[in-house]
């Protein structure tokens, strides 16, 4: 039964109980750097392109439609044109990045 006791590493009175907690703390530290700060960048990014959004920027979608920004509505919508001439009625969350680059491509 002392084998047990000596294995399982039993806290000696003298050992400060903060010491304890401190590999914990510094998880929650590295994971909050490297995962939830960065979410939340990219997340302030995209909220911050989205609302600086305006008519003739070319835009791509979440579900990957190329097209051009034709109108804005009040509503929280755009009108967007893609390539044979035809509009769709898209949410403005829907806009995924911009796409002049891409779509300048030959």
């Amino acid at each position: 039964m002392n084998q047990l006791v000596i294995l399982m590493g039993a806290p000696t009175p003298g050992q400060n109980p903060i010491m304890q907690f401190l590999p914990l703390v510094a998880i929650i530290v590295v994971f909050y750097f490297f995962m939830i700060r960065p979410q939340m960048k990219k997340a302030k990014d995209q909220k911050k392109y989205i609302e600086a959004l305006k008519k003739g920027d070319k835009i791509l979608t979440i579900g990957g439609i190329y097209g051009k920004i034709a109108d804005i509505k009040e509503d929280g919508t755009i009108i967007m044109e893609v390539e044979d001439g035809s509009k769709m009625r898209i949410s403005k969350n829907a806009v995924s990045q911009d796409s002049t680059a891409t779509l300048n491509q030959p």
